[in-house]
């Protein structure tokens, strides 16, 4: 059994992508969700379990930092940890989104073995 996990970046390539990443890393998922940007994001956590999310920061509509803050404000999405993988890698930028409540940061692309490792720091064990 493995975890469930929502994928949040406005390319269907990146996301189709980062579904790969996990199958090299044989990380079994019980559920890979998807979502073009934080709006469709909240939408896909209303209506399922999902035990950490993979967000980019630059979105239409809502982007990652907006994703963040609005799911840290939401007593029922708050304690999904949020892990930011993006191009984007300034300090000051990372910084902001630590201090937003961030679990984690991996830049694109990222390797097989930096997802697992991020996955395990964050979640513990991959069941």
């Amino acid at each position: 059994m493995g975890y469930s996990v929502l994928i949040v970046d406005d390319s269907a390539t990146v996301r189709s992508s980062m579904a790969r990443v996990f199958d090299m890393a044989n990380l079994p998922l019980a559920d890979l969700f998807e979502a073009e940007n934080g709006l469709e994001a909240l939408d896909v956590l209303q209506e399922n379990w999902v035990d950490i999310v993979l967000a980019d920061i630059n979105m239409p509509k809502m982007n990652g930092i907006e994703l963040v803050r609005s799911m840290k404000s939401n007593p029922e999405l708050r304690n999904i940890p949020i892990a930011i993988v993006s191009t984007e890698g300034s300090q000051g930028r990372i910084a902001e989104l630590r201090e937003a409540g961030i679990a984690g940061y991996l830049r694109k692309p990222c390797r097989p073995e930096e997802l697992k490792n991020l996955l395990v720091e964050v979640l513990g064990e991959w069941q």
